[in-house]
């Protein structure tokens, strides 16, 4: 198969300033960044950031962040900030394990979470990611409703049984 015409680096850094706002790719680390390719037809399916899947690329032109990506870009880039969801403390055991997290626990939100987007749900004062996940509300409904699902969690740090995934 024929390689990309584009520099796999440069198109996800495209990808992540569309997605997460302008600037948060400036936090992708240029020689620590590795990308894994279709067989069938060349594109790019995902990408790791020092040896752990930080996200895969969507069909539709998404990313579906993992934990680890989105913890390094919280931590490196001051505006994926925008793209995070805080709940109440007595959601984050419920979250981390993988539920999904409902309006009347949103305890704030970034200005750049829409509905559909990936989001970032943090805990500890918006220093460590407890979980990911897709956005049923914007960010200017979260808050206002009381009742009905604000973010549908994909992935928790911790499993069922209450144990820290690696």
């Amino acid at each position: 198969m024929n390689p990309l015409p584009l520099d796999p680096l440069e198109k996800v850094c495209r990808h992540v300033d569309a997605i997460f706002g302008p600037g948060v790719s400036d936090a992708l680390p240029a020689g620590d960044i590795e990308f894994e390719f279709s067989r069938r037809t060349g594109r790019i399916k995902n990408f790791s950031i020092e040896n752990r899947l930080a996200a895969t690329l969507r069909t539709d032109g998404g990313l579906a962040l993992t934990i680890h990506g989105a913890q390094f870009l919280l931590q490196n880039s001051k505006q994926f900030a925008q793209n995070c969801v805080s709940p109440v403390g007595e959601a984050v055991p419920f979250v981390s394990e993988g539920r999904s997290l409902f309006c009347r626990h949103v305890a704030g939100c970034g200005s750049n979470v829409r509905a559909g987007s990936d989001v970032a749900i943090v805990g500890d004062g918006m220093k460590n990611v407890i979980a990911v996940g897709i956005a049923v509300l914007g960010h200017s409904h979260m808050n206002r409703y009381s009742r009905g699902v604000a973010v549908r969690t994909r992935e928790g740090i911790k499993s069922r049984n209450g144990t820290l995934k690696e």
